[in-house]
Protein backbone atom coordinates (compact mmCIF):
# COMPACT_ATOMS: atom_id res chain seq x y z
CA UNK A 1 0.00 0.00 0.00
CA UNK A 2 1.16 3.51 -1.14
CA UNK A 3 1.83 6.21 1.79
CA UNK A 4 1.48 9.81 1.25
CA UNK A 5 3.04 12.34 3.34
CA UNK A 6 2.93 15.86 3.62
CA UNK A 7 6.46 17.70 3.91
CA UNK A 8 5.51 21.35 5.65
CA UNK A 9 8.83 23.90 4.17
CA UNK A 10 9.55 26.59 6.07
CA UNK A 11 12.78 27.63 6.85
CA UNK A 12 14.26 24.69 5.33
CA UNK A 13 14.52 25.50 1.27
CA UNK A 14 16.35 22.76 0.40
CA UNK A 15 16.86 18.58 -0.22
CA UNK A 16 20.62 17.80 1.43
CA UNK A 17 20.54 17.21 5.45
CA UNK A 18 16.56 17.73 5.48
CA UNK A 19 15.51 15.81 7.95
CA UNK A 20 11.64 15.90 7.57
CA UNK A 21 12.07 15.56 3.45
CA UNK A 22 14.01 12.09 4.43
CA UNK A 23 11.90 11.06 6.92
CA UNK A 24 8.80 11.09 4.78
CA UNK A 25 10.44 9.93 1.26
CA UNK A 26 11.31 6.57 3.81
CA UNK A 27 7.69 6.13 3.95
CA UNK A 28 6.94 6.77 0.45
CA UNK A 29 5.79 9.32 -1.56
CA UNK A 30 5.86 13.07 -0.51
CA UNK A 31 3.61 16.55 -1.39
CA UNK A 32 6.39 19.43 -1.16
CA UNK A 33 3.98 22.03 0.62
CA UNK A 34 5.09 25.78 1.51
CA UNK A 35 2.56 27.94 2.99
CA UNK A 36 2.27 32.02 2.90
CA UNK A 37 1.52 32.38 6.58
CA UNK A 38 0.80 36.80 7.27
CA UNK A 39 -2.13 36.65 9.07
CA UNK A 40 -1.99 34.57 11.53
CA UNK A 41 -1.92 35.86 15.23
CA UNK A 42 1.83 36.21 16.63
CA UNK A 43 3.48 35.72 13.52
CA UNK A 44 5.39 38.82 12.58
CA UNK A 45 5.01 39.39 8.62
CA UNK A 46 8.56 39.20 6.83
CA UNK A 47 10.03 42.06 5.37
CA UNK A 48 10.53 43.67 1.85
CA UNK A 49 14.45 41.54 1.22
CA UNK A 50 12.99 38.90 2.77
CA UNK A 51 10.47 38.06 0.53
CA UNK A 52 12.56 38.92 -2.39
CA UNK A 53 14.65 36.37 -0.65
CA UNK A 54 11.46 34.01 0.04
CA UNK A 55 10.56 34.17 -3.98
CA UNK A 56 13.97 33.26 -5.46
CA UNK A 57 14.41 30.62 -2.56
CA UNK A 58 10.85 28.83 -3.61
CA UNK A 59 11.51 29.34 -7.48
CA UNK A 60 14.70 27.45 -6.82
CA UNK A 61 13.28 24.74 -4.62
CA UNK A 62 10.70 23.69 -6.96
CA UNK A 63 12.99 23.60 -9.96
CA UNK A 64 14.93 21.04 -7.48
CA UNK A 65 11.59 19.51 -6.96
CA UNK A 66 10.55 18.77 -10.72
CA UNK A 67 8.10 21.83 -10.63
CA UNK A 68 6.02 20.15 -8.03
CA UNK A 69 6.48 22.39 -4.96
CA UNK A 70 2.64 23.23 -3.85
CA UNK A 71 1.96 26.82 -3.02
CA UNK A 72 -0.51 28.10 -0.71
CA UNK A 73 -1.71 30.48 0.85
CA UNK A 74 -3.48 30.75 4.23
CA UNK A 75 -3.65 29.72 7.86
CA UNK A 76 -1.13 26.44 7.54
CA UNK A 77 -3.46 24.77 10.24
CA UNK A 78 -6.68 24.66 7.60
CA UNK A 79 -3.94 24.27 4.31
CA UNK A 80 -2.54 21.50 5.89
CA UNK A 81 -6.02 20.00 6.40
CA UNK A 82 -7.22 20.73 2.76
CA UNK A 83 -3.93 19.35 1.55
CA UNK A 84 -4.48 15.66 3.74
CA UNK A 85 -8.19 15.85 2.51
CA UNK A 86 -7.12 16.37 -1.47
CA UNK A 87 -4.03 14.06 -1.41
CA UNK A 88 -4.92 11.05 1.37
CA UNK A 89 -2.08 11.68 3.43
CA UNK A 90 -1.46 10.38 6.76
CA UNK A 91 1.38 11.78 7.85
CA UNK A 92 2.90 15.47 7.70
CA UNK A 93 6.73 16.64 8.88
CA UNK A 94 8.24 19.74 9.07
CA UNK A 95 11.70 21.49 10.76
CA UNK A 96 11.58 23.12 13.48
CA UNK A 97 11.30 27.40 13.96
CA UNK A 98 11.82 28.28 17.67
CA UNK A 99 10.26 31.87 17.93
CA UNK A 100 7.19 31.85 20.38
CA UNK A 101 5.17 33.10 17.96
CA UNK A 102 5.90 29.72 15.79
CA UNK A 103 6.18 27.43 18.39
CA UNK A 104 2.73 27.83 20.08
CA UNK A 105 1.24 27.55 16.17
CA UNK A 106 3.02 24.36 15.54
CA UNK A 107 2.12 23.07 18.94
CA UNK A 108 -1.24 23.37 18.20
CA UNK A 109 -1.48 22.27 14.75
CA UNK A 110 0.76 18.90 15.96
CA UNK A 111 -1.85 18.96 18.46
CA UNK A 112 -4.96 18.74 16.08
CA UNK A 113 -3.52 16.56 13.47
CA UNK A 114 -2.84 13.68 15.62
CA UNK A 115 -6.03 13.96 17.21
CA UNK A 116 -7.26 13.06 13.75
CA UNK A 117 -4.99 9.99 13.74
CA UNK A 118 -2.53 11.86 11.78
CA UNK A 119 1.49 10.87 11.91
CA UNK A 120 3.21 14.03 12.75
CA UNK A 121 7.42 14.35 13.52
CA UNK A 122 9.27 17.83 13.64
CA UNK A 123 13.43 17.49 13.07
CA UNK A 124 16.23 20.17 14.04
CA UNK A 125 17.32 21.06 10.59
CA UNK A 126 17.94 24.66 11.68
CA UNK A 127 20.67 24.47 14.46
CA UNK A 128 23.69 22.32 15.32
CA UNK A 129 22.29 21.55 18.43
CA UNK A 130 18.77 22.30 20.03
CA UNK A 131 18.56 25.27 22.12
CA UNK A 132 17.33 23.20 25.36
CA UNK A 133 20.47 21.00 24.87
CA UNK A 134 23.29 22.73 25.97
CA UNK A 135 22.97 23.78 29.75
CA UNK A 136 24.97 24.62 32.85
CA UNK A 137 26.00 22.38 35.90
CA UNK A 138 23.03 23.69 37.62
CA UNK A 139 20.64 22.59 34.76
CA UNK A 140 19.89 26.25 33.43
CA UNK A 141 20.58 27.80 30.19
CA UNK A 142 23.62 29.69 29.74
CA UNK A 143 23.59 33.92 29.80
CA UNK A 144 27.60 34.16 28.65
CA UNK A 145 28.76 33.33 25.09
CA UNK A 146 31.87 31.80 25.89
CA UNK A 147 31.02 28.97 28.58
CA UNK A 148 27.96 28.40 26.39
CA UNK A 149 30.44 28.06 23.12
CA UNK A 150 33.00 25.71 25.18
CA UNK A 151 30.26 23.29 26.31
CA UNK A 152 28.62 22.98 22.83
CA UNK A 153 31.98 22.81 20.86
CA UNK A 154 32.73 19.76 22.59
CA UNK A 155 29.32 17.96 22.19
CA UNK A 156 30.39 18.04 18.61
CA UNK A 157 27.97 18.28 15.59
CA UNK A 158 26.57 15.31 13.45
CA UNK A 159 27.25 14.77 10.25
CA UNK A 160 24.83 16.08 7.74
CA UNK A 161 22.90 14.09 5.27
CA UNK A 162 23.00 13.74 1.76
CA UNK A 163 19.52 14.46 -0.67
CA UNK A 164 17.38 11.35 -0.59
CA UNK A 165 17.64 9.42 -3.67
CA UNK A 166 14.62 8.03 -5.26
CA UNK A 167 12.63 10.90 -4.17
CA UNK A 168 8.68 10.95 -5.43
CA UNK A 169 6.97 14.22 -5.39
CA UNK A 170 3.07 14.07 -5.89
CA UNK A 171 1.15 16.67 -7.22
CA UNK A 172 -1.57 19.15 -5.94
CA UNK A 173 -3.49 22.23 -6.83
CA UNK A 174 -0.68 24.96 -6.85
CA UNK A 175 -0.90 28.36 -6.42
CA UNK A 176 1.38 30.98 -8.94
CA UNK A 177 4.65 32.20 -7.26
CA UNK A 178 4.16 35.59 -8.90
CA UNK A 179 0.88 35.55 -7.54
CA UNK A 180 1.97 36.36 -4.15
CA UNK A 181 3.80 39.49 -5.57
CA UNK A 182 6.71 38.87 -3.27
CA UNK A 183 9.56 40.83 -5.01
CA UNK A 184 8.85 44.44 -5.41
CA UNK A 185 7.17 46.10 -8.78
CA UNK A 186 7.68 49.77 -9.08
CA UNK A 187 10.03 51.04 -7.89
CA UNK A 188 11.98 48.08 -8.13
CA UNK A 189 14.41 48.81 -5.73
CA UNK A 190 15.93 45.21 -5.64
CA UNK A 191 16.39 45.53 -9.78
CA UNK A 192 20.51 44.36 -8.79
CA UNK A 193 20.57 42.24 -6.11
CA UNK A 194 20.70 39.40 -8.45
CA UNK A 195 24.35 40.97 -9.16
CA UNK A 196 25.21 40.15 -5.12
CA UNK A 197 22.99 36.89 -4.62
CA UNK A 198 21.84 33.78 -5.77
CA UNK A 199 18.91 32.31 -3.44
CA UNK A 200 18.43 28.84 -3.78
CA UNK A 201 20.31 25.53 -2.78
CA UNK A 202 22.97 25.37 -5.60
CA UNK A 203 23.60 28.77 -4.40
CA UNK A 204 24.45 28.34 -0.82
CA UNK A 205 26.61 25.87 -1.94
CA UNK A 206 28.53 27.44 -4.80
CA UNK A 207 29.10 30.56 -2.09
CA UNK A 208 29.82 27.74 0.61
CA UNK A 209 32.83 26.01 -1.87
CA UNK A 210 34.08 29.78 -2.92
CA UNK A 211 34.69 31.04 0.53
CA UNK A 212 36.23 27.45 1.57
CA UNK A 213 38.61 27.88 -1.21
CA UNK A 214 39.67 31.58 -0.49
CA UNK A 215 38.59 34.16 2.08
CA UNK A 216 38.41 31.46 4.93
CA UNK A 217 42.43 31.70 4.67
CA UNK A 218 42.92 34.84 6.36
CA UNK A 219 39.19 35.36 7.79
CA UNK A 220 40.44 35.37 11.18
CA UNK A 221 41.67 39.35 10.80
CA UNK A 222 40.68 40.17 7.23
CA UNK A 223 36.88 40.14 8.17
CA UNK A 224 37.29 43.10 10.07
CA UNK A 225 37.70 45.59 6.67
CA UNK A 226 34.70 45.65 5.32
CA UNK A 227 36.38 47.06 1.81
CA UNK A 228 37.32 43.57 1.41
CA UNK A 229 36.14 40.30 0.35
CA UNK A 230 36.82 38.00 3.25
CA UNK A 231 33.78 36.87 4.55
CA UNK A 232 31.45 33.98 4.07
CA UNK A 233 28.26 35.92 3.61
CA UNK A 234 26.54 32.48 4.00
CA UNK A 235 23.99 34.17 6.43
CA UNK A 236 20.77 34.46 3.95
CA UNK A 237 20.95 31.22 3.10
CA UNK A 238 21.35 30.24 6.46
CA UNK A 239 18.14 32.22 7.69
CA UNK A 240 16.31 30.54 4.86
CA UNK A 241 17.54 26.87 5.18
CA UNK A 242 19.03 26.54 1.76
CA UNK A 243 22.33 24.97 3.54
CA UNK A 244 22.57 23.28 7.20
CA UNK A 245 24.99 24.52 9.72
CA UNK A 246 26.03 20.63 9.91
CA UNK A 247 26.87 20.85 6.22
CA UNK A 248 29.18 24.65 6.59
CA UNK A 249 30.71 22.67 10.02
CA UNK A 250 31.89 19.38 8.00
CA UNK A 251 33.19 21.47 5.12
CA UNK A 252 34.98 23.93 7.23
CA UNK A 253 36.76 20.33 8.87
CA UNK A 254 38.12 19.14 5.22
CA UNK A 255 39.05 22.28 4.31
CA UNK A 256 42.22 22.96 3.90
CA UNK A 257 42.44 26.35 6.54
CA UNK A 258 44.72 27.53 8.85
CA UNK A 259 43.60 26.56 12.51
CA UNK A 260 43.14 30.15 13.51
CA UNK A 261 40.73 30.88 10.63
CA UNK A 262 38.60 28.31 11.03
CA UNK A 263 38.08 29.07 14.47
CA UNK A 264 37.37 32.33 13.60
CA UNK A 265 34.75 30.89 11.36
CA UNK A 266 33.58 28.04 14.07
CA UNK A 267 32.84 30.94 16.62
CA UNK A 268 30.16 32.94 14.22
CA UNK A 269 28.16 29.94 13.62
CA UNK A 270 28.58 29.81 17.67
CA UNK A 271 27.42 32.99 18.14
CA UNK A 272 24.23 32.38 15.99
CA UNK A 273 23.76 29.31 17.91
CA UNK A 274 23.97 31.27 21.38
CA UNK A 275 21.10 33.56 19.48
CA UNK A 276 18.65 31.02 19.08
CA UNK A 277 19.65 29.67 22.48
CA UNK A 278 18.91 33.11 24.06
CA UNK A 279 15.43 32.96 21.75
CA UNK A 280 14.48 29.88 22.78
CA UNK A 281 14.83 30.82 26.94
CA UNK A 282 13.52 34.37 26.60
CA UNK A 283 11.01 34.23 23.70
CA UNK A 284 10.61 37.57 24.26
CA UNK A 285 14.19 39.01 23.45
CA UNK A 286 12.83 40.55 19.88
CA UNK A 287 10.35 43.02 21.85
CA UNK A 288 11.45 43.61 25.09
CA UNK A 289 14.73 44.33 27.10
CA UNK A 290 17.19 41.12 28.70
CA UNK A 291 18.10 43.66 31.12
CA UNK A 292 14.81 45.17 32.39
CA UNK A 293 17.07 47.70 34.19
CA UNK A 294 17.33 48.96 30.29
CA UNK A 295 13.59 50.21 30.77
CA UNK A 296 14.37 52.85 32.46
CA UNK A 297 16.60 54.49 29.95
CA UNK A 298 15.38 57.77 28.23
CA UNK A 299 14.86 56.91 24.83
CA UNK A 300 14.34 60.18 22.08
CA UNK A 301 11.88 60.20 19.37
CA UNK A 302 12.84 62.13 15.96
CA UNK A 303 11.30 60.99 13.57
CA UNK A 304 13.95 63.45 11.11
CA UNK A 305 16.79 61.31 12.62
CA UNK A 306 15.61 57.83 12.13
CA UNK A 307 15.05 59.25 8.36
CA UNK A 308 18.74 60.16 7.73
CA UNK A 309 19.97 57.28 9.56
CA UNK A 310 17.66 55.20 7.18
CA UNK A 311 18.61 56.86 4.40
CA UNK A 312 22.24 56.96 5.03
CA UNK A 313 22.45 61.21 5.29
CA UNK A 314 24.03 61.01 8.80
CA UNK A 315 26.88 63.36 8.16
CA UNK A 316 29.48 60.53 9.20
CA UNK A 317 30.45 58.46 6.02
CA UNK A 318 31.35 55.13 8.09
CA UNK A 319 28.36 54.72 9.23
CA UNK A 320 26.23 56.32 6.30
CA UNK A 321 28.38 53.52 4.03
CA UNK A 322 26.92 50.82 5.92
CA UNK A 323 23.23 52.06 5.20
CA UNK A 324 24.00 52.82 1.82
CA UNK A 325 25.48 49.17 1.38
CA UNK A 326 22.07 47.77 2.83
CA UNK A 327 20.10 49.70 1.16
CA UNK A 328 21.53 48.77 -2.10
CA UNK A 329 22.35 45.08 -1.64
CA UNK A 330 20.36 43.92 1.26
CA UNK A 331 23.53 43.09 3.36
CA UNK A 332 25.73 45.38 5.72
CA UNK A 333 28.68 44.08 6.95
CA UNK A 334 29.08 42.49 10.21
CA UNK A 335 31.64 45.30 11.55
CA UNK A 336 29.59 47.89 10.18
CA UNK A 337 26.72 46.46 11.48
CA UNK A 338 27.57 47.16 14.87
CA UNK A 339 28.74 50.99 14.01
CA UNK A 340 25.71 51.46 12.41
CA UNK A 341 23.94 50.17 15.69
CA UNK A 342 25.62 51.87 17.94
CA UNK A 343 25.21 55.39 15.98
CA UNK A 344 21.25 55.14 16.01
CA UNK A 345 21.10 53.82 19.76
CA UNK A 346 23.91 55.72 21.75
CA UNK A 347 24.22 59.09 19.30
CA UNK A 348 20.27 59.40 18.57
CA UNK A 349 19.59 57.65 21.19
CA UNK A 350 16.89 56.26 19.54
CA UNK A 351 14.89 52.99 21.03
CA UNK A 352 16.75 49.84 19.21
CA UNK A 353 13.55 48.01 18.62
CA UNK A 354 13.60 51.01 15.98
CA UNK A 355 16.41 49.75 14.27
CA UNK A 356 15.88 45.90 14.67
CA UNK A 357 12.66 47.03 12.91
CA UNK A 358 14.39 48.35 10.01
CA UNK A 359 17.10 45.75 10.06
CA UNK A 360 14.16 43.33 9.73
CA UNK A 361 12.71 45.01 6.94
CA UNK A 362 15.84 45.82 4.77
CA UNK A 363 18.35 42.59 5.09
CA UNK A 364 18.21 39.35 3.48
CA UNK A 365 19.43 37.77 6.66
CA UNK A 366 16.73 39.40 8.59
CA UNK A 367 16.52 36.51 12.00
CA UNK A 368 14.33 36.93 14.55
CA UNK A 369 16.71 35.35 17.15
CA UNK A 370 19.86 36.92 15.42
CA UNK A 371 18.95 40.26 14.74
CA UNK A 372 17.49 40.79 18.20
CA UNK A 373 20.14 39.35 19.98
CA UNK A 374 22.42 41.61 17.64
CA UNK A 375 20.84 45.04 18.86
CA UNK A 376 20.59 44.32 22.31
CA UNK A 377 24.23 43.40 22.24
CA UNK A 378 24.93 46.64 21.01
CA UNK A 379 22.42 48.70 23.19
CA UNK A 380 23.81 46.77 26.70
CA UNK A 381 20.87 45.45 27.12
CA UNK A 382 21.05 41.85 25.82
CA UNK A 383 22.70 38.57 27.70
CA UNK A 384 26.64 38.80 27.67
CA UNK A 385 26.43 42.62 26.39
CA UNK A 386 28.60 45.56 25.11
CA UNK A 387 29.29 47.64 28.00
CA UNK A 388 26.83 50.40 27.99
CA UNK A 389 29.49 52.44 28.10
CA UNK A 390 31.38 51.29 25.26
CA UNK A 391 30.41 54.08 22.64
CA UNK A 392 32.00 53.30 19.31
CA UNK A 393 33.06 56.95 17.75
CA UNK A 394 32.01 56.47 13.91
CA UNK A 395 35.30 58.59 12.74
CA UNK A 396 37.62 56.36 14.62
CA UNK A 397 35.80 53.19 13.55
CA UNK A 398 36.28 54.48 9.87
CA UNK A 399 39.78 54.80 10.15
CA UNK A 400 40.65 51.77 11.72
CA UNK A 401 38.66 49.33 9.74
CA UNK A 402 38.53 51.28 6.47
CA UNK A 403 42.01 53.13 6.40
CA UNK A 404 42.10 54.05 2.78
CA UNK A 405 38.27 54.88 2.72
CA UNK A 406 37.86 52.24 -0.22
CA UNK A 407 34.40 51.25 1.37
CA UNK A 408 33.20 54.77 2.24
CA UNK A 409 33.93 55.74 -1.78
CA UNK A 410 32.25 52.85 -2.86
CA UNK A 411 28.85 53.49 -1.49
CA UNK A 412 29.05 57.37 -1.31
CA UNK A 413 30.22 58.21 -4.36
CA UNK A 414 30.07 61.88 -3.75
CA UNK A 415 33.20 61.46 -1.64
CA UNK A 416 35.42 59.40 -3.92
CA UNK A 417 37.46 62.37 -4.43
CA UNK A 418 38.04 63.50 -1.16
CA UNK A 419 41.87 62.83 0.19
CA UNK A 420 42.30 60.03 2.64
CA UNK A 421 42.82 62.88 5.72
CA UNK A 422 39.71 64.34 5.18
CA UNK A 423 36.99 60.82 3.71
CA UNK A 424 35.81 60.07 7.41
CA UNK A 425 35.55 63.92 8.15
CA UNK A 426 34.71 65.74 5.09
CA UNK A 427 33.08 68.28 7.77
CA UNK A 428 36.82 69.15 8.83
CA UNK A 429 38.05 69.44 5.60
CA UNK A 430 39.15 73.16 4.17
CA UNK A 431 36.76 74.45 1.97
CA UNK A 432 39.46 74.83 -1.39
CA UNK A 433 39.66 70.43 -0.17
CA UNK A 434 35.96 70.52 -0.29
CA UNK A 435 35.36 72.40 -3.66
CA UNK A 436 38.03 70.61 -5.60
CA UNK A 437 36.05 67.26 -4.57
CA UNK A 438 33.22 68.57 -5.72
CA UNK A 439 31.67 68.67 -2.13
CA UNK A 440 28.99 71.33 -0.76
CA UNK A 441 28.56 70.13 2.70
CA UNK A 442 24.28 70.85 3.43
CA UNK A 443 23.76 69.90 -0.26
CA UNK A 444 25.59 66.90 -1.92
CA UNK A 445 26.98 65.68 1.61
CA UNK A 446 25.23 66.45 4.75
CA UNK A 447 26.96 67.53 7.85
CA UNK A 448 26.82 66.19 10.80
CA UNK A 449 23.37 65.18 12.43
CA UNK A 450 24.66 65.41 15.97
CA UNK A 451 28.82 66.16 17.69
CA UNK A 452 30.24 62.69 18.64
CA UNK A 453 31.44 64.51 22.04
CA UNK A 454 28.07 66.24 22.94
CA UNK A 455 25.91 62.26 22.05
CA UNK A 456 28.52 60.80 23.58
CA UNK A 457 28.29 62.68 27.38
CA UNK A 458 23.96 62.51 26.60
CA UNK A 459 24.16 58.76 26.69
CA UNK A 460 26.01 58.18 29.43
CA UNK A 461 23.75 60.61 31.34
CA UNK A 462 20.80 58.33 30.06
CA UNK A 463 22.11 55.25 31.03
CA UNK A 464 22.67 56.71 34.63
CA UNK A 465 19.39 56.04 35.11
CA UNK A 466 19.32 52.61 34.08
CA UNK A 467 22.50 52.22 36.78
CA UNK A 468 20.06 53.03 39.27
CA UNK A 469 17.00 51.55 38.37
CA UNK A 470 15.37 48.63 39.77
CA UNK A 471 14.97 45.56 37.44
CA UNK A 472 11.58 43.80 37.40
CA UNK A 473 12.80 40.86 38.51
CA UNK A 474 13.38 42.55 41.98
CA UNK A 475 10.37 44.47 42.24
Amino acid sequence: MTTTSLVWFRQDLRLADNPALAAACARGAVVAIYILDEASEGVRPLGGASRWWLHHSLAALDRALGGKLVLRRGDPARVLDELIAETGADAVFWNRLYDAASVARDASIKAALRGKGVEVRSFNASLLFEPWEIKTGADAPYKVFTPFWRAAYQRGAAPPASAPKGLKVGAARTEGLNDWALTPSTPDWAADWRRYWTPGEAGARARLDAFLSGAIKGYAEARDYPARDATSRLSPHLHWGEISPRRIWAALHHANAPARDAEAFQRELGWREFSYHLLHQFPDLPTRNWKSAFDAYPWRTSAADVRAWRRGRTGYPYIDAGLRELWATGYMHNRVRMAVASFLIKHLRIDWRVGEAWFWDTLVDADAANNAASWQWVAGSGADAAPYFRIFNPVEQGRKFDADGAYVRRWIPELKLLPVRFVHVPFEAPSAVLAQAGVRLGETYPRPIVDHAEARAAALAGYERVKSAVPREAE
